[in-house]
């Protein structure tokens, strides 16, 4: 896969980043598209969400247990959104708060500044809320505050 373009945002370093969006609710960022593929970007201001897939590039130890963030119990990776995923891909749902050329004014971030992004795909409620899901063992945890939600040290690198 070739990225398209690169996700800017405030965090520099792991810790610092917002667990899920909603952690990051109001921290704006940019993402600056590659000129090729600028064309792409027709239609997509009327859409007030995007779901971005990007490449958790600085994850350099892919494990397949982890610790999650919410929880002390150790977990397979593929029922945990952690970082350490064994082809390191992300996925995010942030507002879009404006286009201008080739870059997207976006909102609501959690992934680190410089961060590789592999494609844009438009949010679309009917298609993407599931009404009738279930959440695992995540609904044995309380959750925190999200402006509690930020990484920490067991998810670097």
């Amino acid at each position: 896969m070739t990225p398209i373009g690169v996700i800017h945002t405030p965090f520099r370093q792991m810790r610092d980043t917002p667990i899920q969006p909603l952690g990051g609710q109001a921290v704006r960022g940019q993402i600056v598209l590659d000129p090729a593929y600028a064309e792409g970007l027709a239609d997509v201001e009327g859409f007030s969400h995007l779901t971005l897939v990007y490449c958790f590039d600085r994850i350099t130890q892919p494990a397949l247990r982890v610790v999650p963030y919410m929880d002390t119990q150790e977990r397979g990776i593929f029922a945990t959104r952690a970082p350490k995923r064994p082809n390191r891909i992300g996925l995010s749902t942030v507002r879009l708060l404006g286009v201008q050329g080739g870059v997207l004014d976006i909102c609501d971030v959690d992934m680190l500044d410089g961060t590789p992004l592999l494609d844009i795909k438009p949010f679309y409620p009917r298609y993407d809320n599931r009404h009738d899901a279930r959440a695992g063992w995540l609904e044995q945890v309380a959750e925190p505050p999200v402006a509690q939600l930020r990484a920490d040290d067991r998810f670097a690198r």
